[in-house]
């Protein structure tokens, strides 16, 4: 049994390398009563490049718990009777709340976002310093990781120190063909320990460290780091200002959304009424006549 199981994978992974076309019937890897597989469904989860004996196994894995998760359900719904009922409504429930839901946000996002001005923002900022207070350095800078064999290394060390047009264009030119990793970010603040996660080297004291070091440069056995830091600002300082917009626009948003919504729901409304699209029962009218 496990054996032809196996084969029956093999076909699919076979079949999703080659992207065969197939009509929704060839398409179906298994079905449990009205419930159906399709291999669509696993290839998307399989990441390209995974070799063939872990795509085996992934796959395999995924088809037999999907089968017991779809036997479980039938026997489910055999059992619970008259719990089924509550079931439905609950799952109806959660429907409606989460496309009601979804859809205040993305109204709230786009009506609410696009009527913040700049002024709006800048007061928010002024008044409320001690809301953006960092907990974390940030710096702006420069990050390269480099394989040790990399060619004309020697240059890069000295290229990385300076923030000059040339020797940026020098760098950038270089890591297009030899850098792991190549980040400019002169132009932007970026958490510190970010960047420092990825070199292999403690730091007990943060805020010192940036005092005493303009340059970071280590090497392992494997890769060259190399950090030019041209500003910072330690943890414990107000965040400048174009650190915090995102963070403003979203408090300015919270801040006037529940009077948006109550707006939005009272409009909604009004307009239903009056164009026949909510009509009262016979009992209702009753009340609302008194």
């Amino acid at each position: 049994m496990r054996t032809s199981f196996i084969f029956f994978i093999f076909l699919f992974l076979y079949c999703s390398c080659r992207n065969t076309r197939t009509v929704d019937d060839a398409d179906i890897i298994v079905s449990v009563k009205d419930r159906v597989l399709y291999r669509t469904e696993i290839s998307s989860l399989i990441p390209r490049g995974t070799p063939s004996a872990d795509s085996l196994l992934l796959a395999e894995n995924y088809v037999k718990k999907w089968i017991k998760d779809a036997l479980v359900y039938n026997v489910a719904l055999r059992n619970l009777g008259n719990e089924k009922e509550e079931i439905e409504k609950l799952v109806d429930d959660y429907r409606y709340s989460l496309y009601r839901y979804r859809y205040q946000e993305k109204l709230i996002w786009e009506r609410l976002s696009a009527n913040i001005r700049e002024s709006d923002k800048l007061n928010y900022y002024d008044e409320n310093q001690n809301k953006f207070v960092l907990d974390k350095s940030l710096i702006k800078g420069l990050f390269l990781k480099i394989p040790v064999d990399a060619p004309s290394l020697s240059d890069v060390k000295t290229w990385y120190k300076s923030s000059s047009e040339g020797s940026l264009e020098k760098i950038e030119k270089y890591s297009v063909q030899n850098a792991t990793i190549y980040d400019y970010f002169y132009d932007r603040w970026i958490d510190f320990d970010e960047v420092m996660s990825n070199i292999p080297v403690r730091i007990s004291n943060t805020s010192q460290f940036l005092r005493n070091n303009k340059t970071v440069e280590v090497t392992d056995s494997s890769f060259c780091y190399l950090l030019n830091i041209k500003e910072y600002i330690p943890a414990g300082n107000v965040a400048p200002y174009e650190y915090a917009e995102a963070q403003i626009i979203e408090m300015l948003i919270n801040q006037r959304k529940m009077e948006f919504l109550r707006d939005f729901e009272n409009e909604l409304y009004n307009d239903a009424i009056k164009g026949g699209d909510v009509v009262f029962g016979k009992e209702s009218q009753e009340i609302n006549n008194e």
